[in-house]
């Protein structure tokens, strides 16, 4: 059973997500909190296995939920998943830095939701596929990243691991790269496993983040 905590300043909002991902046979709601500082609350107590949160809410705004959660510093460590009704939003960048694993559009489908938690907490993360190369290229040209320790990717990674992470840019699952790698499904989740501390992050989206900030891939352009 995936233990989720659900974080937002709406009634309606919490109310909604509660009876969604409630009435899921593997998803039990623990925790309904209204402001960011309940939410840090009920996360350090309930442990739950990821926090649905907003972005604007009283207190503790979910950036800085995020940041204490699944920041590199966090004690208890809870896998994020954001829910906003901003998609170019400063906001939105600023939880994909403190270590959101991904963020969806508040009138995203049902299923798509539901979807997202399953895949935030197998590791994968995930992000709004209508938003994907605009939130890259605005996330990777209004912030800049420090190469890590000045080190090459080639010193950092693998080769495969390196080509794993291109093809985790690319937007494929562990199925899809499996079957370009003609690999197994668990050799590249254990790839990933090892990858994924080598980068400083905990989930695929951080890690295509990562890639992006540090030009291992090319910003995406403009749709044409």
């Amino acid at each position: 059973m995936i233990r989720v905590l659900i974080a937002d300043d709406q009634h309606l909002v919490r109310t909604g997500l509660s009876a969604l991902l409630g009435a899921e046979p593997d998803l039990e709601v623990v925790g309904v909190a209204e402001d960011g500082d309940q939410a840090l609350t009920m996360a350090r107590e309930l442990r739950p296995d990821i926090a649905c949160l907003d972005i604007r809410m009283p207190g503790r705004n979910g950036i800085e939920v995020t940041r204490e959660l699944s920041g590199p510093d966090a004690a208890v460590v809870v896998p994020v998943l954001v829910l906003t009704t901003f998609d170019l939003d400063d906001y939105v960048f600023g939880a994909l830095e403190a270590g959101a694993s991904g963020f969806l559009l508040k009138d995203s489908d049902p299923d798509d939701i539901v979807r997202a938690v399953h895949q935030v907490v197998a590791g994968q993360g995930t992000i709004d596929q209508t938003l994907t190369r605009r939130v890259l290229r605005e996330f990777v040209q209004r912030r800049s990243l420090q190469p890590v320790a000045g080190r090459r990717v080639e010193d950092l990674l693998t080769p495969r691991e390196h080509e794993i992470l291109l093809l985790l840019a690319q937007g494929m699952s562990n199925e899809d790269i499996a079957r370009a790698l003609v690999v197994e499904v668990s050799t590249v989740k254990s790839h990933l496993a090892r990858m994924l501390p080598k980068l400083g992050v905990t989930s695929r989206l951080q890690a295509v983040v990562w890639a992006y900030q540090n030009r291992v891939v090319a910003v995406p352009g403009p749709p044409a």
